[in-house]
């Protein structure tokens, strides 16, 4: 997975004051479910065996380039309760990482997800308020994506278009309304963890750790 890389998203700082989610960079993301269920299947000697849920979520993940323009998928694996994976946004029109001067990155203290490499850069974010039929409003954002708020504040707090967390936020959606049309029993956890990888040798061991998850299971904090 290192040639998809090429040094084209390399991010010189690690720490930036500001970052907008449509710029072009690899980004690692993990998606987690509700309460840490194993809804997705089981390891069983070293490998990752789906469920049927499992098998949706593996299918719809591999499906987001084909509903979401300059993306590429990295590496990618469902765990029994956690997916981890690498999105690689590239958009000619929007500007090169040269051009970048300043990105939105805090860290989180108490929201670890775990065993993350490249700790020091994770990020948390929300992909969507709640709301009190959860099921109905998943289906209508994933057939009817919500516009930008009116408001110039909310406007400005709002996920953008093709952005990491509207593509998140529709993978999940999208996830649950399978899952539900089925009769399965399913809940994400609200939020999701991204890390904007910063270089080749990142991405590179990121990679091989998305890899590698499955054999590590026993020591994964996520267990």
């Amino acid at each position: 997975m290192a040639d998809l890389y090429k040094n084209k998203y390399r991010i010189k700082s690690a720490r930036l004051e500001s970052w907008d989610y449509r710029w072009n960079a690899a980004y690692f993301i993990t998606i987690c479910t509700a309460n840490m269920k194993h809804y997705f299947g089981k390891i069983k000697n070293g490998k990752m065996e789906l469920s049927p849920l499992g098998a949706i979520a593996d299918i719809l993940w591999h499906g987001i380039p084909n509903h979401t323009s300059h993306v590429e998928l990295g590496n990618y694996i469902v765990m029994p309760n956690h997916i981890h994976g690498i999105l690689i946004l590239n958009n000619p029109e929007l500007p090169k990482e040269e051009n970048i001067s300043k990105g939105n990155i805090e860290q989180e203290k108490d929201d670890s997800p775990g065993n993350h490499p490249e700790n020091s850069v994770q990020t948390l974010h929300a992909t969507s308020p709640q709301y009190p039929n959860s099921q109905d409003h998943a289906q209508d954002l994933q057939d009817h994506p919500q516009p930008h708020p009116k408001n110039p504040q909310m406007a400005a707090i709002s996920p953008k278009s093709n952005s990491i967390s509207t593509i998140i936020r529709s993978y999940k959606s999208a996830t649950t309304k399978h899952a539900r049309r089925l009769g399965f029993e399913f809940e994400w956890q609200t939020r999701f963890y991204d890390i904007i990888i910063r270089d080749e040798l990142a991405f590179y061991n990121i990679s091989n750790y998305i890899k590698n998850n499955p054999a590590a299971w026993k020591e994964d904090k996520f267990r």
